[in-house]
């Protein structure tokens, strides 16, 4: 073959008769057999990769023939190129001189192969394999030179296919990787060693096979319908997974396909191509990792979900919210029935001194399951002794069988998974107990269907994570539950008990804790009865909730009440409690940073059954609404005054008369007002739901509170509602006496007359011996003139008023005193008796039972 040199070079010439003979040389011999094999070629042929340039040179040195690819290949046109000088044309001006020589040289016979610039299309210059082969002329023409025939190639062309099959051989041969290729008939024709190894058969066996005969049907058809994709698509696909059985190895591979279509000049479909792994170890490794992840965001679920109240009942559900069904497909809460009260579970390793079987009453608090027909309770100890384990619905009560899994968990504070029981829908159960500070709660009971993986180490590991925070929240409802029931206990403890009786009053009132599970409030009434058929009615509302707040409560009550029994004015009386209210939150010496303000509102009213005659003082509190007979109700004008615990204003006082039948209402502002809905609001709905109401006081209470309360209840809630009952006429008597000895007979003779003509003959005895005392005190003690009144109610009431300041008291005569016995006498005969001042004065009274 001729040696290659350069244009710039030494050039080459071909020995005639030897390899590189000119074309011109001996003819093609005669078609053989072969010569059906001629016609047209596939498409992919050798010039669809490299770029090949052909034309012919006349004998005169001109350019005689100029084919398409040469057109192409030097940009230059058929109608440019034929007739042009090849060397002034094609080849660079600085090169002209040796082109020229090569150019004559070949023309006279003598073949070269050589490089040669060239510049294409674009301008750019490029670099060509040229073949330059002289053409014999025919015998008819002397067997002269006729010519050239010149063999372009572009060598940076081949240079690249050249390295391209380096690379793909250095690919397939050297790469841990597996690599395969599929023609278009989608069976392999040709792999790696590593693809052979992945599959476990020789390479030499793959040559031919289809995805069907290497995977399982399923997975073969994967592999096979992303092969067809692919390849008439022309869009990869990558990270197919699938998994197989290997004979090399043992179970199942896991693998990582990823497909491309391979495609020729023109874009041409040649096959697909494809790269695998064995993933197995990062398969089991991601599911492991998935695992984890899904549990820990189980867990986290459950401390944001569990425990959003402080109610047992929700507690539990909000735990079976959480694990159903994304860690089980049934799950069930069993608590100790003693914590639904408040009270406590028993003490791990024991309760009562003793050991603890753990086979104590428990209530299904809550069931929670996606299994239809699944029983609650699964496991047991298989032993022939062991009973039955028992079922319950949500709110029913069941015990646990001493030598039970469950009774175990109870009493060990350990989980435990019970033998599959006879349900045939479920498959693995798991009992964890619900422990929180040293204290079994109960236990949740966890059960997985069939079809779902049973419950291993890691799962127990959650589930008891899970177990101990619902535990801290559980016990936490526990705890207020337990605070919340005392300070309900004693709240309602302080407030009167039933419907209490007052002297020419009508008395409704009802006390409704908050129905939004929040701590119970400060809201509280009472009605005292005074002397001279005289009633306090009181209304307030300590600020705060919770046990602090009820007992403040109860202590302003208290305080209330005694100051009643004073008979201080009702500005005198809030004036006083303002004073308590502010004693009750000076600090200890021991702790003086722990200081609580205790602040109330309260509204004191005095009603005189005699005159209908009241006396309001406010401190803070909403105005009494008063309903009168033919009138809309209205709220009355009573100055507010400043809260009770604050200090620094005096209280005033509002006088009204009320009439026979009117209807006055206190009410604390639960009743009226809401976050949802205004004070104006709740204050009109409530004078409506008056003046609508029922004419019975009780019945009436119930409209109001079923009217306004559905609409709050955010609240406490104290109503109190008293109807005018006037005193008839011939229930009072009243007589005015001069100071003078006269006057206590006079007494005697017209209260035995009075209680004559009503009928009370047994009371005339004692009713003639202590007017007498009482008149005969207010003679020698007292000053002005002498008042007499009787009033009959439920009791009868004596009062002698006079003018004197002095107040009598009562005191131990000795032996040898001469007086001193008549307030002894009036105690013992009297069912009570005291003295209370007027404007003018004072009164003394006494009370006998009719």
């Amino acid at each position: 073959m001729p040696a290659r040199e350069a244009l710039t070079g030494g050039g080459h010439a071909a020995v005639p008769g030897q390899p590189g003979t000119p074309v011109g040389g001996p003819a093609p011999s005669t078609p053989g057999p072969d010569s059906g094999r001629w016609g047209h070629s596939d498409p992919g042929s050798i010039y669809e990769y490299i770029r090949v340039a052909t034309f012919a040179i006349g004998p005169d040195g001109r350019i005689s023939q100029w084919s398409e690819r040469a057109a192409d290949f030097f940009a230059l046109p058929a109608a440019e190129a034929v007739g042009a000088d090849p060397v002034t044309t094609l080849v660079p001006r600085e090169l002209w001189r040796r082109g020229r020589a090569r150019l004559e040289r070949a023309l006279a016979g003598e073949e070269w192969i050589g490089t040669a610039p060239y510049r294409d299309r674009g301008g750019a210059e490029g670099l060509a394999e040229v073949y330059l082969m002289p053409a014999a002329a025919g015998a008819e023409q002397g067997g002269t030179a006729a010519g050239a025939l010149c063999l372009a190639v572009d060598l940076g062309k081949l240079r690249r296919i050249e390295t391209d099959l380096a690379a793909s051989e250095a690919v397939f041969g050297q790469t841990p990787s597996g690599f395969f290729l599929f023609d278009q008939q989608l069976k392999l024709q040709r792999v790696n060693r590593a693809f052979a190894e992945a599959v476990g058969v020789e390479p030499e066996g793959l040559t031919g096979l289809t995805a069907y005969d290497l995977f399982s049907a399923t997975e073969a058809e994967r592999l096979q319908a992303a092969l067809r994709q692919v390849l008439s698509s022309g869009d990869p696909v990558v990270d197919l997974r699938f998994s197989g059985a290997v004979p090399t190895r043992g179970g199942n591979r896991r693998w990582a396909i990823s497909l491309y279509r391979l495609t020729g000049p023109g874009d041409r479909s040649m096959g697909v191509a494809g790269q695998v792994h064995d993933v197995t170890s990062r398969h089991v490794a991601e599911r492991e990792a998935a695992g984890v992840r899904r549990n820990l965001a189980l867990v986290n679920e459950a401390s944001a979900h569990i425990g959003s109240t402080l109610d047992l009942e929700t507690t539990a559900k909000e735990l079976l919210d959480v694990v159903v069904p994304q860690f089980c497909d049934l799950a069930t809460v069993d608590l100790y029935s003693a914590l639904l009260s408040g009270e406590s579970g028993p003490s791990l390793g024991g309760s009562g001194g003793g050991p603890y079987d753990g086979s104590g009453e428990l209530r299904r608090v809550a069931v929670s399951s996606v299994v239809g027909g699944a029983s609650s309770v699964l496991g047991g100890d298989p032993s022939p002794s062991d009973t039955q384990l028992p079922t319950a619905e949500p709110g029913g009560t069941l015990c646990y069988p001493p030598r039970s899994p469950h009774a175990r968990a109870l009493r060990t504070g350990r989980s435990a998974i019970p033998e599959p029981g006879p349900d045939p829908l479920l498959r693995s159960t798991l009992v964890v107990p619900l422990v929180a500070r040293d204290v079994v709660l109960g236990l949740i009971q966890l059960s997985r269907a069939i079809g779902s993986e049973p419950f291993d180490a890691r799962d127990v590991a959650i589930a008891e994570e899970i177990a101990a925070r619902a535990a801290v929240c559980v016990d936490n409802a526990r705890l207020y539950r337990r605070e919340h029931e005392r300070a309900l206990i004693l709240q309602r403890s302080l407030l009167p008990p039933g419907n209490p009786e007052a002297s020419g009053l009508e008395i409704a009132c009802r006390y409704r804790p908050s129905n939004n599970n929040t701590e119970v409030g400060g809201d509280w009434f009472d009605v005292i009865a005074l002397p001279g058929n005289r009633t306090a009615l009181v209304i307030g509302d300590v600020m705060g909730r919770g046990l602090r707040a009820a007992v403040a409560m109860g202590q302003l009550r208290t305080a209330v009440r005694t100051l009643a029994m004073l008979d201080l004015e009702p500005a005198e009386v809030l004036t006083a409690l303002d004073e308590i209210a502010r004693g009750l939150g000076v600090p200890d010496s021991a702790d003086e940073e722990a200081v609580e303000v205790y602040l109330a509102t309260c509204v004191y009213a005095v009603f005189d059954a005699v005159t209908r005659r009241c006396v309001f003082a406010n401190a803070g509190h909403l105005p009494p609404v008063l309903l009168s007979p033919g009138e809309d109700a209205r709220m009355l004008d009573v100055p507010p005054g400043l809260p009770l615990g604050v200090g620094g204003e005096p209280f005033e006082e509002v006088t009204l008369t009320l009439p026979d039948g009117a209807l006055l209402g206190l009410y604390t502002d639960g009743l009226v007002e809401s976050r949802k809905h205004q004070l104006d609001e709740g204050l009109l709905a409530f004078r409506t739901a008056l003046q609508n109401g029922s004419p019975g006081l009780e019945k009436l209470c119930d409209q109001v509170l079923s009217e306004l309360d559905p609409h709050h209840g955010e609240d406490d809630i104290a109503l109190l509602m008293a109807r005018v009952r006037a005193f008839p006429e011939d229930a009072v008597g009243d007589w005015r006496l001069p100071p003078e000895p006269t006057s206590v007979s006079k007494a005697r003779e017209l209260a035995c007359g009075w209680l004559l003509v009503r009928g009370l003959d047994e009371l005339v005895d004692t009713t003639e011996l202590l007017v007498s005392e009482l008149v005969t005190n207010a003679l020698r003690h007292g000053r002005g003139d002498i008042r007499l009144r009787l009033l009959r109610d439920t009791n009868l009431v004596c009062e002698v008023w006079d003018d004197g300041y002095a107040q009598p008291r009562q005191r131990r005569a000795q032996e040898t005193d001469e007086g001193g016995r008549g307030l002894q006498l009036v105690s013992l005969l009297a069912e009570r008796w005291g003295s209370r001042r007027t404007p003018h004065g004072k009164i003394v009274w006494f009370e006998l039972g009719v």
